[in-house]
């Protein structure tokens, strides 16, 4: 007869956030930014180039469309 062993499981509780000084944590948030938002907007002028190349739009669609989020966001 084979004896099963059996496997205690370990609550994966996580551990609580430390709180940390706002300063420290704008800094973190404002580092962060400085790396997306580049490549954010290396990622929108392929995306750009591809819908030109394929012909599926013009430049001036680009230019409008970049006018209707402009004025969007000043709403």
């Amino acid at each position: 007869m084979n004896k099963k062993k059996q496997i205690r499981r370990r609550s994966h509780r996580k551990k609580p956030a430390k709180l940390l000084p706002s300063s420290f944590r704008l800094a973190e948030l404002a580092e962060v930014q400085e790396i997306l938002l580049p490549e954010l907007a290396g990622r929108i002028a392929a995306i750009e180039h591809l819908l030109m190349e394929k012909g599926l739009c013009s430049y001036n669609d680009l230019k409008q469309a970049r006018e209707f989020i402009k004025i969007q966001e000043s709403s």
